[in-house]
């Protein structure tokens, strides 16, 4: 069974859910934006079921409502923040804000960030960057949960990048991705739904695969050695760089709750002026868009799209239609918070 609630609606409660964890109001309505600007993607393993888990980690301990995030080191076009194990939605929104202005000032802004937790999905980071009409990278790493190409064990975690690309008429690329064959968040969301899912996603404990969500243990990497290779990358990017946990000392998300996470992130901003005219940039990568929308479909398709165009369309027909929870997580958020 499903509920159908409109954005604004589903706003309103994980905000009241989390104030009532006394999270701050200004940060309740962070977490609240980036959880549903996933559910609109159609990304819902990102979205708001995963308030019940900020939840468990609050009163657990493993995350800090209290929080003071600093900037540690700084020049014109670097940053190091520490976010002191708060909410990694709100550090993440900070760490790209400040990332945008060094893009802003001298063209290009970096920004690695420690001690953090959970973030959320990443294109929500790298669309603050094209609101500015500039490019951006996101990049993160999570607790182990994949197997390495060729490895009986997991070392990794599903480590997604994102990018972000501006454009001026056509909608703007979006391609955010994990390095595993799919993010652990949609075997859970499988889990909730009484759904099952290929046997290539993941595997149980003894390294079997399973089209049973609830047997799988760890994930495979997408594209065997390839996604392999980038997910090693990005746990440089976010982990090593960062100086945060990485591998398999990471603290698990959903075993520890008192235990901070104490994950990196990784944000890099550009300017595309100070390489071509934006106006050229902007209006060249509108014309490759339409031209790729022109090519001949393959059988078995109606049109071709760019990266991120299914998330586009989803998200303009549930802005509309309503974002489908499922009863469990409705029911969840609306214990004791009654919508007025």
């Amino acid at each position: 069974m499903t509920k159908v609630v409109s954005h604004e609606d589903l706003k309103e409660l994980v905000v009241k859910k989390l104030c009532e964890e006394s999270v701050r109001q200004e940060e309740a309505e962070i977490v609240a934006d980036v959880l549903i600007h996933a559910n609109l993607r159609g990304v819902d393993s990102h979205g708001v079921m995963k308030t019940e888990h900020y939840v468990k980690r609050i009163q657990g301990g493993g995350l800090n409502i209290d929080s003071n995030p600093q900037i540690e080191k700084s020049s014109d076009t670097t940053a190091v923040y520490n976010g002191d194990n708060g909410f990694g939605h709100v550090i993440a929104k900070h760490s790209m804000d400040l990332a945008i202005q060094m893009a802003k000032d001298h063209g290009i802004g970096v920004v690695g960030v420690k001690r953090s937790s959970h973030c959320g999905a990443l294109s929500y980071f790298v669309k603050q960057a094209l609101d500015e009409k500039l490019i951006g990278v996101a990049m993160t790493h999570t607790e182990t949960a994949v197997i390495p190409f060729g490895a009986a064990e997991p070392y990794f975690g599903t480590n997604p990048i994102a990018f972000g690309f501006p454009t001026n008429n056509e909608e703007p690329i979006i391609f955010d991705f994990a390095t595993s064959k799919v993010a652990f968040g949609k075997v859970l969301n499988a889990i909730d739904h009484g759904q099952q899912i290929p046997a290539d996603w993941g595997v149980d404990e003894e390294g079997n695969q399973t089209t049973d969500p609830s047997k799988v243990s760890y994930l495979h990497p997408f594209g065997e050695a390839k996604g392999y290779g980038l997910g090693f990358i990005v746990e440089i990017f976010a982990g090593l760089l960062t100086g945060s946990a990485f591998g398999p000392h990471i603290t698990k998300m959903y075993v520890d709750y008192s235990k901070a996470l104490d994950i990196g992130h990784f944000f890099m901003v550009l300017d595309p002026a100070k390489f071509i005219a934006a106006e050229d940039f902007l209006n060249n990568l509108d014309c490759m868009i339409r031209e790729i929308h022109s090519l001949k479909p393959s059988k078995g398709f109606t049109k071709v799209l760019v990266p991120g165009e299914p998330e586009v369309i989803q998200e303009k027909i549930r802005r509309v239609d309503g974002i489908p929870l499922p009863e469990s997580v409705f029911r969840y958020l609306n214990q004791s918070v009654k919508l007025s």
